[in-house]
């Protein structure tokens, strides 16, 4: 894992440490990985992508593709329309980002079994006895 203590072992200066922080949280959270995931098989306008990711409000879309925008892994386009369309797509740096996401896609997916028996096995150790 890279913290501080990890970019001083490697004598990372503090602005690539900042920004190593700032993308492994970017990256992990809920809905940067979906989007990037689901523009990964083409360009979508707004509406579309909030269809295809379920449960995220339009707020939390819109405020996660600003991000992701500004990050450098999303493109945002006006389409010449009446009204205006707007179309989201990877850039080269969120396709990249898409190799690394599918093996820990695939990773999960291939150990779910033994993830689900061992929280099974935890649960049973820190549950609490039924009353009755």
């Amino acid at each position: 894992m890279v913290d501080s203590r990890s970019c001083a072992r490697n004598q990372e200066g503090p602005e690539a440490c900042s920004t190593i922080s700032d993308m492994l949280a970017r990256i992990g959270d809920k809905w940067s990985l979906l989007i990037v995931s689901t523009l990964g098989d083409g360009p979508l306008r707004f509406n579309e992508l909030r269809r295809r990711i379920a449960d995220i409000s339009q707020k939390m879309l819109s405020s996660t593709l600003k991000v992701l925008e500004r990050d450098g892994m999303v493109e945002r386009t006006v389409l010449p329309s009446v009204p205006p369309q707007v179309e989201y797509a990877l850039t080269d740096l969120g396709r990249e980002l898409l190799q690394p996401a599918s093996a820990l896609a695939a990773w999960t997916a291939a150990n779910t079994p033994r993830i689900l028996a061992a929280r099974a096995r935890y649960d049973s150790r820190t549950q609490p006895p039924a009353t009755g």
